[in-house]
């Protein structure tokens, strides 16, 4: 049977693959006046691309005496292209505080194997001490850590008599934050982030200083094609007006242009940062945690970093944590509920709702080498197998099912009594998930096991049953 479609579309249902929202409006109508067929190279096509680089200068409030480029490979490409092109001639301080800083620092470490380095760390989602930058040193760092979320105050840090130069890591910063131009040197940072465009092009800035090193520096080591900015011993001036190193998406280049435009039209850059600030401030005002934050990104690792299989039942516990209960615990607070039992609901709700997702889809992770069923269970069932296609091929794999499929249970009887003492308006949203996979526990279990299992959904009428009951105040 296949599942029903949502009846309602997200507020903003277009995103790129940062993944980030799109501007609000946005349409692929929008793209109808892109320089498709056309070249690059063509008069249009370059038209388009110095369309781009002037609109970011406008919008970015950059100063005039600034070159601003694109560049391929996204913000990665620009960084690296801007550490493979610039640093060696002076000391070098590496800031990090998230994983794109650590990968900066790797790359500068390991690749380009400099070895008058300083790196100046801090405990992921803290900054590190700013006060022990020595500006005599070239500087790298990240202004807002796309990863932890976590950036510099302002530019106050950096001296304005700097004698090496600073690098930026602007992409989670530009068109969000009030970037300091004095202070920087390179600012980098690419469309698919704060403006929602897509992906594969980066940006770099350059002021006349960063151009005076290009132009007075031979690196030590070889520069792939696309990291060259200079020839002879000058500026290639034409990466700046448009002419770009390799070939970009013009319908990409279009997006952006679009974009840029509709930033322009609702006031610029102070309308953009205001936009920000009131995201930021709906995370202050229902006092979201941090550690719920960082909890969901140690969840999404524990799948990246390996392919999970037969955890014990400690591991699991943490796993559903943070990639249900952490969840749970940022909802209850906008949901408006008491303290405690907001948090007892998120700590019970989330594993009952991500125990039942196991049994749910114990097929397809098993397909990508995934096996979620805990392995004191599968003991107590004789099977000693941690191949996923293996367990689930044995004919006692309900024992390990059933067990979850209890615990599951308690779970939802606990978050039920927690619901049941509170006020229907701040439980609604919570209760009309218990119902629904409840409905998929209850199938399951009747369903049984054994193979072929049916994957087991809740037809659009029970659905909308549910919400009745529950929705309505």
């Amino acid at each position: 049977m296949s599942e029903a479609k949502p009846g309602v579309r997200p507020v903003i249902p277009h995103f790129s693959s940062g993944p980030c929202a799109k501007r609000p409006g946005w349409s692929l109508q929008a793209l109808t006046d892109a320089a498709l067929g056309r070249s690059h190279r063509s008069k249009i096509g370059k038209a388009k691309l110095k369309r781009a680089i002037d609109l970011s200068r406008e919008v970015l409030q950059a100063p005039a005496d600034y070159r601003i480029g694109i560049v391929p490979a996204s913000d990665t490409g620009a960084v690296e292209m801007a550490l493979w092109s610039l640093l060696g001639p002076r000391p070098v301080t590496m800031l990090a505080w998230e994983s794109f800083g650590e990968g900066w620092v790797s790359d500068v470490q390991k690749e380009l194997k400099l070895k008058d380095v300083k790196v100046l760390k801090a405990p992921y989602g803290e900054l590190p001490d700013l006060a022990k930058v020595d500006f005599a040193t070239d500087v790298v760092f990240a202004w807002n850590g796309t990863t932890s979320g976590v950036r510099v105050p302002n530019a106050d840090w950096i001296k304005a008599d700097r004698e090496g130069l600073t690098i930026c890591d602007a992409t989670s910063a530009a068109f969000a934050q009030k970037l300091d131009w004095s202070k920087l040197d390179v600012v980098t940072w690419s469309w698919q982030k704060v403006l929602g465009g897509e992906a594969a092009h980066g940006m770099i800035a350059l002021s006349p200083r960063a151009v005076a090193r290009l132009e007075s520096h031979t690196p030590a080591w070889p520069l792939p094609k696309i990291f060259r900015m200079t020839k002879g011993g000058k500026l290639i001036e034409g990466i700046f007006k448009g002419e770009t190193i390799n070939t970009p998406s013009m319908l990409c280049v279009e997006d952006y242009i679009v974009a840029l435009e509709w930033a322009k039209s609702i006031g610029g850059l102070p309308a953009l940062i205001a936009r920000s600030e009131a995201n930021a401030k709906a995370v202050a005002d229902f006092n979201l945690q941090k550690e719920d934050f960082l909890a969901v990104i140690d969840g999404m690792d524990m799948d990246a970093a390996e392919d999970i299989r037969a955890p014990n039942w400690t591991k699991l516990d943490l796993y559903c944590d943070r990639v249900a209960s952490a969840v749970g615990r940022l909802s209850v607070r906008v949901f408006g509920m008491r303290e405690n039992d907001g948090l007892a609901l998120a700590h019970h709700l989330g594993r009952a709702l991500q125990l039942t997702n196991i049994l749910r889809d114990i097929d397809e992770d098993a397909d990508i080498g995934r096996l979620y069923l805990p392995s004191e269970e599968l003991q107590k069932a004789g099977i000693t197998s941690t191949d996923p296609k293996t367990v689930l091929e044995s004919p006692s794999l309900w024992q390990p099912c059933e067990a979850v499929a209890a615990r599951a249970l308690e779970h939802f009887k606990e978050a039920d009594r927690i619901m049941a003492r509170n006020p229907r308006k701040v439980v609604k949203a919570p209760k009309i998930m218990e119902e629904v996979y409840r409905v998929m526990l209850n199938g399951m279990t009747s369903r049984g096991w054994s193979p072929p299992r049916t994957r087991v959904s809740i037809s659009p009428l029970r659905l909308s049953w549910i919400a009745v009951q529950y929705a309505i105040i």
